[in-house]
């Protein structure tokens, strides 16, 4: 089950029985699942995106990063995995799509922010 003990003892005195419990939990892993795989689509399908990413090195306000791939994976209602660009990667450690333009991930080490990411820089 998704939920740890304490979650599952507050839901319980909440007034729910372990079967509602039992099926929300289910709940939150296919909707974890669904967000990973409509992430992985994004990037499936595109080339090139835009971000709001800080970077030291580009004096864009939304730089441009060639796409190799996004690969994700689920556990619970967590989303993991390792986004690859051209010619550098960053961990996943969690991700939303905020619209059908744009979506934002959390990256991890080196770059340790929420980032957003675009098809078109007007999107941003």
């Amino acid at each position: 089950m998704h939920f740890d003990q304490r979650t599952q003892a507050a839901l319980r005195e909440a007034g729910l029985s372990t079967e509602e419990i039992r099926a929300a939990s289910e709940r939150v892993v296919a909707a974890t699942t669904e967000a990973a795989a409509d992430l992985e689509s994004f990037f499936a399908d595109i080339e090139t995106v835009y971000s709001d990413m800080d970077q030291a090195h580009s004096a864009e306000q939304f730089p441009e990063h060639a796409v190799d791939y996004l690969d994700l994976f689920t556990h619970a209602d967590d989303i993991r995995g390792y986004l690859r660009f051209d010619s550098w990667g960053v961990p996943v450690e969690g991700g939303r799509v905020l619209s059908d333009d744009v979506v934002e991930l959390s990256l991890g080490p080196t770059v340790n922010d929420r980032v957003r990411f675009a098809a078109d820089r007007d999107a941003l």
